[in-house]
């Protein structure tokens, strides 16, 4: 198994036509319910495959995710978070019809305003993974997670076809829109 330590870049996928961090969780659920309908009935991204009462799910462990990032001294400044992995996931490109990428340095980002899963947020608390891994049900600090990067590696490697269970990349969770913002700016700007 490949291990990685450092953690130089994070990559946020996204459908090249609708462009990057567009994120339902900004919207109340009747309206991410039209626009998650809408993407389904063009059935073209990875969202087709979203299940009736996703959206709940979603704002529930994002809501979780905030408080125990919290209790371990984060500082979100948004309600739900942006997401990105660490590292390239060539997997994740997979989901859109038109796959693109945006890559953000880690220095652009305060530590304090990001956590971390190992794997998707989804499958991490899910009651139905019940492997008893020590990164279940877990969110965690920069410095936890480069911890738990020492010991396993990024999934992205050792699990490129997901052959060894539902952990695909390590998802970022973004607590702050500024250096979005700022990369966007210079993205447009360029």
């Amino acid at each position: 198994m490949e291990k990685d330590k450092s953690i130089k870049y994070l990559y946020h996928y996204y459908e090249k036509d609708r462009g990057p961090f567009l994120n339902l969780s900004d919207l109340d659920i009747p309206q991410a319910q039209k626009i998650l309908d809408r993407i389904k009935q063009e059935n073209k991204v990875m969202a087709v495959h979203r299940y009736k009462g996703y959206l709940e799910r979603r704002k529930e462990l994002e809501q979780m995710a905030r408080e125990i990032f919290i209790s371990k001294g984060g500082k979100p400044v948004r309600k739900s978070p942006h997401y990105m992995v660490v590292g390239k996931c060539d997997w994740l490109q997979t989901w859109y019809n038109e796959g693109e990428y945006i890559r953000i340095h880690l220095s652009e980002f305060d530590l304090d305003t990001i956590s971390f899963s190992y794997g998707d947020m989804f499958p991490t608390f899910s009651p139905r993974v019940t492997d008893n891994k020590e990164y279940r049900k877990q969110i965690y600090t920069f410095n936890e997670i480069i911890k738990i990067m020492e010991k396993y590696g990024l999934p992205q490697v050792w699990n490129q076809d997901g052959a060894f269970g539902p952990e695909r990349y390590i998802e970022v969770q973004i607590w702050d829109d500024e250096p979005l913002l700022r990369k966007l700016k210079i993205s447009v700007n360029s």
